[in-house]
């Protein structure tokens, strides 16, 4: 809801709104594609007229498999000007999850690149799939779009799909008021018709539609960067003069270890965000020192529930937290029976907030699961997390529940670990987890990025820091962490890569 009117932001009346307000001023930038708002509305209404044509209704699911483009843009702005929903699906995912995803949105009409065609067209058979490459010989450039209809505050603005490394993803259904309290809470942060918002991560990741989105609903411009690269994010961000951007954290140290970095023209940025991956307090210091315009941190889920918001630059002293209750959420750190922990105690995060899903798409069970019910039946969202609130009620964030290491009957963080690893000399970046321990039960094992290091002089300099329990059973040097689609280190995998147990 609109906190200032209580009303649902209409995004599609918006997007009319702002094509007749300035009707040349860029809408979309990718590459050498350009269209500016006349152009996109107008291409967003044929292509809605022709969905219509295909038989998609308000309510009706349509699905999409590519890499960021301009069509890719235009897609949302049509799905959504039927009252649509549509489920923008990872090229990542594997053939047998993407068939699950597309079955279980409920989608008959798919969009994809040629890439995930050749990838995925053979498993899609049920569905008529639809060239965003060549978009315009599918487009039926007589067809009218019918009328908007009214705007229900509930219905599914788009599903967003978790991104499991086994296993079907679920479907999280994010409601237009969901997406509304998005859209109006960006405007505090200086979204609006001026904003020119660099977007490098794809457009299925709702690491990018909280910035994608508002940008558009504001009558902004949108540059879209299919496939992160220093060198053409600096380019980018200079030409077009950058205001806002939203980057994962691995994306902020590549740039700023980037030679041509301190030369690249940032004058224009405003305001810089992070959120999807740990963002080590050091990293921020030098995105501050370095970098034009504020730089906000999101913390919370693509669920919902309680979200934390961290203004580094107006809070220098709070860097190593990810910030305070974003306004209207609550949040609760509670123990493995429920009870509340006091300030500095680590616990379980659980939020409540408008801002949170309908549910999991199909899974009534899943989304049972998903909230914890308190002694005065009130329901909150079950975040997964470990973290700790100080007594201004900052949060520091420990480490996901799954990857809590239980040594000897001891709760070891590895998010603690790895702090003292990244204060070595030569150490890069640092994930730890728990491995099979004959004498502990678990153990913590360090997979490190380092230049010219010896695993055996780390694993002792590190011990060396460390309590008995967090100590480590032994280094493993890699030459880089396996992350997902947003930066996300993969832990999964690095325990898979770790054959047997230790003593």
């Amino acid at each position: 809801m609109n906190p200032d009117t209580g009303r649902t932001f209409d995004f599609p009346a918006a997007i009319a709104a702002n094509a007749a307000a300035h009707p040349d001023r860029a809408a979309i930038v990718c590459g050498t594609d350009r269209l500016d708002w006349r152009s996109f509305a107008a291409r967003a209404d044929i292509l809605a007229a022709t969905l219509a044509a295909h038989g998609v209704l308000p309510g009706h699911s349509v699905a999409s498999i590519a890499a960021s483009s301009a069509d890719y843009a235009v897609l949302w702005a049509a799905v959504l000007r039927l009252r649509a929903t549509i489920a923008p699906l990872a090229p990542s995912s594997t053939p047998d999850q993407i068939a699950a995803m597309v079955a279980d949105s409920g989608a008959h009409l798919v969009f994809v690149d040629a890439a995930n065609r050749a990838a995925f067209g053979t498993r899609l058979t049920a569905c008529q799939l639809v060239d965003l490459d060549s978009l315009d010989a599918w487009l039926d450039p007589s067809a009218s779009p019918p009328p908007l209809p009214p705007l229900d505050a509930e219905a599914a603005f788009n599903i967003i799909y978790s991104s499991g490394t086994t296993g079907t993803p679920k479907g999280i259904v994010q409601s237009c008021a969901m997406r509304s309290l998005h859209i109006t809470g960006a405007r505090r942060l200086g979204y609006g018709a001026d904003s020119i918002t660099l977007c490098s991560t794809p457009l299925y990741s709702n690491t990018t539609l909280v910035s994608f989105i508002p940008t558009l609903a504001w009558g902004g411009t949108v540059v879209l960067l299919p496939k992160f690269d220093t060198g053409q994010w600096l380019q980018q961000a200079a030409r077009h003069r950058v205001t806002h951007a939203m980057l994962v954290p691995v994306q902020y140290r590549r740039l700023l270890a980037d030679p041509a970095f301190d030369a690249a023209d940032l004058s224009a940025m405003q305001m810089k965000f992070c959120t999807s991956a740990p963002f080590a307090a050091e990293l921020k210091a030098e995105v501050l020192r370095r970098m034009p315009g504020g730089l906000i941190e999101f913390f919370g889920m693509t669920e919902g529930g309680v979200g934390f918001m961290l203004a580094a630059h107006e809070h220098p002293a709070k860097l190593h937290t990810v910030g305070l209750p974003q306004p209207g959420h609550e949040v609760r750190i509670i123990d493995e029976d429920g009870n509340d922990v006091p300030p500095g105690t680590p616990g379980e995060i659980v939020g409540r907030s408008p801002a949170t899903m309908n549910g999991y798409k199909n899974r009534p069970d899943l989304t049972a699961k998903a909230y914890w019910t308190s002694s005065d039946g009130r329901e909150w969202l079950r975040t997964g997390d470990i973290g700790r609130l100080d007594e201004d009620g900052f949060l520091t964030l420990m480490d996901r529940a799954k990857d809590m290491i239980i040594s000897g009957g001891f709760n070891v963080y590895p998010s603690d670990i790895e702090a003292v690893l990244l204060t070595l000399p030569g150490v890069v970046e640092a994930a730890v987890v728990g491995v099979a321990s004959d004498a502990w039960g678990e153990t913590p094992v360090a997979f490190v990025v380092a230049l010219e290091a010896d695993p055996e002089t780390l694993r002792s300099a590190a011990n060396a820091h460390l309590g008995k329990t967090q100590r480590l059973a032994a280094v493993v040097l890699t030459d880089e962490l396996p992350r997902s689609h947003i930066g996300k280190v993969l832990k999964r995998e690095l325990r898979d890569s770790f054959a047997g147990t230790v003593a």
